[in-house]
């Protein structure tokens, strides 16, 4: 079964068992839902299913309630933990919309044919993504996800093809 990350415990909140949670998913409002089904990922153990039973934003986290566990003694050893769900979970996207897992370890191209490298990672600093792109050699190479810099992005092929704006390179 393929998994996908959507947040991790970070710590215990208050007595009556509430989680505080770093999101990575773009869906809070709909994975942590109550009634929404997560998977709590453990070093060592098999998933545990759980269903949110309670959901709020406090500060930077988001505070979550599960179903059965509703004492800060039982979610305790739940710090550090992975939230997970199923690819069956995820939502279809619109058009020219991506999750991150398609998008790293695309190659990435010029529109004229020349190979950048390959992307290892997505920034979110404000207004649109960057992509943080690794070449054979030298340092990386940061690409605004903006219209007038990628011009394609074929998912099966694991291809994005750009056009080198001035400066973009150097």
């Amino acid at each position: 079964m393929e998994w996908f990350d959507v947040g991790k415990i970070v710590n215990t909140h208050g007595i009556k068992g509430e989680v505080r949670v770093i999101s990575s998913t773009d869906f809070p409002e709909e994975r942590y839902a109550k009634g929404s089904t997560l998977y709590l990922f453990q070093p060592g153990k098999d998933p545990v299913q759980l269903k949110v039973s309670g959901y709020r934003r406090h500060k930077n986290f988001d505070l979550l309630t599960f179903e059965g566990y509703d004492n800060v003694n039982l979610v305790e050893p739940f710090r550090e933990a992975q939230l997970k769900i199923t690819a069956e979970q995820m939502n279809e996207l619109e058009e020219d919309e991506f999750y991150y897992h398609e998008i790293i370890g695309c190659e990435v191209l010029t529109d004229e044919g020349k190979r950048i490298g390959n992307i290892t990672e997505i920034l979110s600093p404000g207004a649109n993504d960057v992509w943080v792109i690794k070449p054979d050699s030298g340092k990386d190479v940061l690409i605004p996800y903006i219209d007038s810099v990628v011009k394609d992005v074929n998912i099966a092929d694991k291809k994005v093809i750009i056009h080198v704006i001035e400066g973009l390179l150097e």
